[in-house]
């Protein structure tokens, strides 16, 4: 049975009708994985033998004449830098190729709490510092779309896993675009939710304050389901928001009459490719005549955007990952002579290259002389960026851009060219700056290759780009049709 190829609510309603079983679900799920799996490289770790079991509790349930959650019985994927106790979490890093947490993340508890089935942990860029998932310590991963080309990144497991049928949904973490950025390659929905929304409780921090775990999915209505379920208060995260969040999945209505779509110039310059504009523009214009209108408006910070992001996010990693040194847990170098030559021996063979290239980035601009010079002036930028979108918001309910300037690039193109790469985030990093929700969905092809349409709306406006994002889905149909690794990578 091709039950990997439903959605979450399909495959809730034949749960609910006993037209299949959890077990059945699940399994059909992980033969998709035997048959792409070795090519696609979307998993770190499995976890078949939890997933059944957990399946077959599902079905008692059923069986016994329970109403069931609508994510039970779900297979779902997690990012492999979320907590998950009894299961590794490696960060795909030799430094924690042995980690195996005591405790789950808040959101693994709310996901185990609807008998949601953990189908695994997925492969990301090390420590979530990437933008094509080729940081790996471990293995790479391949676009299921076209094996020849990256996934995005750093969550480029997640959103691969989802698009080659490998899993229902998944979990990612979005630092600057790494829910989003990876969902516009693979042709997958990624949502990176309003910061404070979901609980970072048992995310292996990067940059604490830009950190946030998001869901991926086929279909709006999933991913809505799956972020409500994720989405909350928490105690144990002190910048969680204390307020309370609707039924986002009940009040989906796909209508966008009325609404201001705002357009920032910024981001269709000369550095976007012709045909991820054109996709981008034809997917305004079907919203338009669905009954939103269009408004032009301008971001003007956004060109330093980049800049500060990665100021900013290196600071705060080269203070996050100091913890991190051969003595209380994961790597430790051998044959070390004293204490620092233990830390220099495991900090140098336990890092790759970009986390090094970060540490040393973000060590810099904290040092005395230079804290002034570029860590103040990233922050009192963020301020600005922030105020501009405040002001946009005034003129529109929502402001739509590309979430990647091309569609994914090949393996191996930018791995020596940091730069380069970086510039992939160019649409999403303000998005993170400013704390707010930003959502990527397909929107049409360039070169025959998957393009993303970003949805950015004020704080806690998840449901505007619910809405947005529906009425786009029920104009065009599947906008996430599974993908068929196939080709030679």
């Amino acid at each position: 049975m091709s039950l990997y190829k439903e959605t979450a609510a399909s495959l809730h309603q034949k749960l609910v009708e006993k037209q299949c079983s959890a077990r059945e679900i699940a399994q059909s799920v992980f033969d998709c994985m035997d048959e792409v799996e070795d090519r696609v490289g979307a998993y770190l770790s499995q976890n078949r033998q939890g997933a059944l079991a957990a399946a077959d509790k599902v079905d008692r349930q059923i069986a016994a004449g329970r109403d069931i959650h609508p994510l039970a019985g779900i297979p779902i994927a997690v990012k492999d830098n979320i907590c998950t106790q009894g299961m590794t979490t490696t960060c795909a890093s030799q430094m924690l190729y042995n980690f195996v947490p005591p405790y789950d993340a808040t959101v693994m508890g709310r996901l185990k709490g609807t008998g949601a089935v953990l189908t695994g942990k997925t492969n990301m860029d090390e420590f979530a510092m990437g933008s094509s998932c080729e940081n790996s310590h471990f293995q790479l991963t391949r676009n299921p779309h076209d094996l020849r080309r990256v996934p995005g990144g750093s969550s480029g497991g997640s959103a691969a896993a989802v698009a080659a049928g490998e899993a229902i949904l998944s979990l990612g973490s979005d630092t600057g675009g790494s829910i989003r950025q990876p969902a516009a390659c693979c042709g997958v929905i990624g949502l990176k939710p309003t910061y404070g929304s979901v609980s970072r409780y048992g995310l292996v921090a990067f940059a604490s304050s830009l950190d946030q775990i998001g869901p991926f999915g086929r279909s709006v209505a999933d991913v809505a389901a799956l972020y409500g379920v994720l989405c909350g208060a928490d105690p144990m995260d002190a910048p969680s928001a204390r307020r309370s969040y609707p039924d986002f999945a009940a009040l989906l209505k796909g209508d966008v009459t009325g609404l201001r779509i705002g357009i920032p110039r910024e981001y269709y310059g000369p550095g976007v490719d012709e045909q991820v504009r054109a996709a981008v523009h034809g997917a305004l214009a079907d919203l338009e005549r669905a009954g939103a209108s269009l408004v032009e408006l301008s971001l003007p910070s956004t060109d330093y955007a980049l800049s500060a992001y990665y100021i900013i996010s290196s600071a705060e990693a080269s203070s996050n990952l100091a913890r991190f040194d051969g003595v209380k847990y994961g790597y430790r170098a051998p044959d070390c002579d004293g204490l620092i030559d233990l830390y220099e021996k495991t900090r140098s063979q336990g890092f790759g290259d970009e986390v090094k290239r970060r540490i040393m980035l973000g060590t810099f601009v904290l040092s005395s002389g230079y804290y002034d010079a570029y860590y103040n002036r990233a922050k009192r930028l963020q301020d600005t960026i922030r105020g501009e979108f405040e002001e946009a918001f005034k003129l529109c309910d929502v402001i739509a851009t590309p979430t990647m300037p091309t569609p994914a690039f090949k393996i191996g193109e930018n791995v020596d060219d940091p730069l380069k790469m970086y510039a992939s985030d160019v649409c999403t990093v303000t998005v993170n700056i400013a704390g707010l929700p930003g959502m990527s969905i397909p929107c049409g092809t360039a070169h025959g290759l998957p393009a993303g349409m970003q949805l950015i709306g004020p704080k806690f406006s998840e449901q505007v780009l619910f809405d947005t994002a529906l009425t786009l889905e029920n104009i065009r149909g599947n906008l996430c049709p599974v993908a068929g690794a196939r080709g030679e990578g």
